[in-house]
């Protein structure tokens, strides 16, 4: 059964985790700002929707497949910015540094799972960010230089993506793990 086959649901993600050893000043504004805090752990969504659970073994070995020639990279998350939804509100992020690289790993495994490409339907198609709070988006702006005032950038090496899921009414957990190709 080909990977496009599968289909996709909300309650799975393949994803970036940065590692625990920096989380705390991450989820210390996500805790404060965050209504997603409970459900997500600190990630970038790289695909979102992604398939079933219940297609997990089949999509690492896919995943791996693609991954064996992508190196791993240093990620930073040094600058916050925005979006700003119809809604009047906005949601603050962090931004992962260099995004390239994540746009990069985002392209070579939305080829393999084409039916997962909700994150590039945004007018500004996808943007990799970790998502730390929501906000009015009247005052964003003051918001996000306050955060800004008191950040210390945090870094990390990307060695491996995350396949998530949760169930109908909990939060996400790592399923399975697939690493990046050696290198950097």
């Amino acid at each position: 059964m080909e990977a496009a086959s599968w289909g996709k649901t909300h309650r799975s993600a393949l994803v970036i985790i940065p590692p625990e050893s920096i989380w705390p000043p991450i989820q210390a504004l996500r805790q404060r700002y965050d209504r997603q805090y409970q459900r997500w752990m600190p990630h970038v969504n790289v695909l979102y929707p992604f398939v079933a659970e219940e297609h997990f073994p089949q999509a690492a070995e896919v995943v791996g497949q693609v991954l064996h020639r992508v190196p791993r990279f240093v990620l930073r998350l040094e600058r916050f910015r925005w979006f700003v939804h119809s809604s009047g509100t906005a949601t603050v992020w962090l931004e992962p540094w260099p995004s390239e690289a994540v746009r990069g790993l985002h392209a070579v495994l939305l080829e393999a799972f084409p039916q997962c490409d909700d994150v590039t339907r945004f007018p500004q198609g996808y943007t990799p960010h970790l998502s730390v709070g929501q906000t009015s988006a009247l005052g964003v702006e003051q918001f996000v230089a306050r955060l800004q005032a008191h950040w210390s950038a945090l870094e990390f090496p990307v060695s491996q993506v995350a396949l998530i899921a949760r169930p109908e009414e909990g939060p996400f957990s790592i399923s399975c793990v697939v690493p990046l190709a050696a290198g950097r």
